[in-house]
């Protein structure tokens, strides 16, 4: 028999517009090609203009690099402008943060969270947080063989 984990009861979040995950520590968000296609639509951009000027190929296991965007020096996410300036067609990585696989590993990985918001405000049930994690499933990420 599995057991519940530990978020059956939900958790609460609400994000406190920090900006904390958006600057000042490397990091990388990994786009699907709905991702890709979203921000290509909010830019006004075609797919290979926006791969060209805003992303960036990061190497993975198996002989393959996956797509992130570009950080600015200083580390901050290359669409960060007083805010995130593509708030409306930001990545699933950004939408379902912080309700990713290796922040609900466990108690602790979700404890040690350095986000404000993490822990207050909105009660997300485990329905909502297990959808954010299936979602990424759905859309997987854009690899390319080295």
């Amino acid at each position: 028999m599995k057991t519940a984990p530990f978020y059956a009861g939900g958790l609460r979040f609400s994000c406190q517009r920090c900006s904390t995950c958006c600057r000042h520590e490397p990091g990388f968000v990994f786009l699907s090609r709905a991702d890709l296609g979203l921000l290509a639509k909010e830019l006004e951009l075609e797919y290979t203009k926006v791969v060209k000027l805003y992303c960036r190929w990061i190497p993975a296991p198996g002989g393959e690099e996956q797509l992130s965007l570009r950080e600015k020096p200083g580390f901050d996410c290359i669409f960060w402008r007083q805010g995130c300036g593509v708030y409306k067609s930001r990545p699933l990585q950004c939408r379902t943060f912080p309700f990713w696989e290796s922040n609900l590993a466990s108690i602790r990985a979700w404890k040690d969270l350095p986000c404000p918001g993490a822990g207050r405000g909105e009660l997300h049930s485990r329905e909502y947080i297990e959808e954010c994690l299936a979602q990424r499933q759905a859309e997987p990420l854009i690899t390319r063989r080295i």
